[in-house]
């Protein structure tokens, strides 16, 4: 968990899932699920299986599996997902791509090596 007030500056890698209530400059993966709570933000590229998003992204999303945007989530930045969810309120500035083949193949970068 990334606490309310706090501020990483670099890249996150978690092997499970991660909150995030603070703020983070820098990229954020994890081969399971980020949730960004409503006073979170992220500037950087998140890739994760699932995303949850209340908070505030300047950066593309690449997801293997769900990503979902919150009435309160502020997104700026394309989105690759299976599924994409989004509240009545959500504010989406970019393109999202939804292709079954192309999520597959990045499932095993997202997932593997580094």
């Amino acid at each position: 968990m990334i606490g309310k007030g706090t501020v990483v500056d670099g890249d996150v890698r978690v092997p499970n899932s991660v909150r995030i209530d603070g703020k983070v400059n820098g990229n954020v993966k994890t081969s399971d699920t980020v949730v960004l709570g409503k006073e979170g933000e992220v500037v950087g590229k998140i890739q994760a299986k699932h995303v949850m998003l209340a908070g505030k992204v300047r950066g593309n999303i690449a997801a293997t599996g769900k990503v979902f945007l919150e009435s309160t989530a502020s997104i700026f930045g394309d989105i690759k997902a299976s599924r994409l969810v989004v509240d009545e309120g959500a504010l989406f500035e970019g393109k999202c791509r939804m292709n079954e083949g192309e999520v597959q193949r990045e499932k095993t970068e997202i997932g593997g090596g580094e």
